[in-house]
């Protein structure tokens, strides 16, 4: 039997699971019952740590730490560069944040955890269905 593809979650995931919001702590917990790894870009890392609050810092670190960092390489760098560009060249404006996460996901063979589908809506990507 296959493994279950590593999950990549996107920040607003994390914010959410930070701030217990939307049941995410419950539906990760779910994932990781069911066999999944749970991965983030080490881009979100620095995103997160950004809008940390006060008082927020250890909880920050405690999930940070138990999740599979994936550094950002010359390789993703690259495709995401190839990414933001075709969308361009289509009329599409995407960040360079987003296109990372998505060329993270895309080199690694994860699926996305994100509530901004409209963000990384292109050919391949797959998406978990959040609640």
């Amino acid at each position: 039997m296959r493994a279950p593809s590593p999950i990549l979650l996107d920040t607003t995931v994390l914010i959410d699971t930070l701030r217990n919001r939307s049941r995410r702590r419950q539906f990760l917990a779910g994932l990781v019952v069911s066999g999944h790894a749970l991965a983030i870009s080490t881009l979100s890392i620095a995103e997160v740590y950004s809008g940390v609050r006060s008082g927020e810092e250890q909880a920050t670190r405690t999930l940070l730490v138990n999740l599979n960092w994936i550094p950002v390489s010359g390789v993703i760098a690259e495709r995401a560069g190839r990414l933001k560009a075709a969308l361009r060249s289509q009329g599409q404006t995407r960040s360079v944040a987003d296109m990372i996460v998505a060329a993270t996901a895309l080199e690694n063979g994860c699926t996305v955890a994100t509530d901004n589908h409209k963000d990384f809506q292109m050919l391949g990507l797959e998406f978990v269905p959040l609640p």
